[in-house]
């Protein structure tokens, strides 16, 4: 009984590593950026961007950085940028 009641609450809410996972799945298959795939996962399952910066992790962090770069929202800089995350 306890492993069903653990798979429910598994589906039901989102910890940072299956969050970083339904990402990857979205980049993958989509082919878009870190940034577009977060807006879109949210879009999608009703979900306020406000309420996920306690769900991105670390190598998505990073991740979100460098594309931010690319899309020069944040400087290139020798010291690390920071996200408002």
């Amino acid at each position: 009984m306890n492993d069903k009641l653990k798979e429910e609450l598994d589906s039901k809410f989102l910890c940072p590593q299956k969050f970083a996972q339904e990402i990857e799945n979205i980049v993958k298959e989509s082919k878009i950026n870190y940034i577009d795939a977060i807006v879109t996962y949210c879009e999608q399952n009703s979900i306020e961007l406000d309420t996920i910066s306690k769900l991105v992790s670390k190598p998505l962090k990073e991740k979100l950085k460098n594309d931010a770069i690319e899309l020069n929202f944040l400087k290139k800089t020798t010291r690390a940028a920071k996200l408002p995350l």
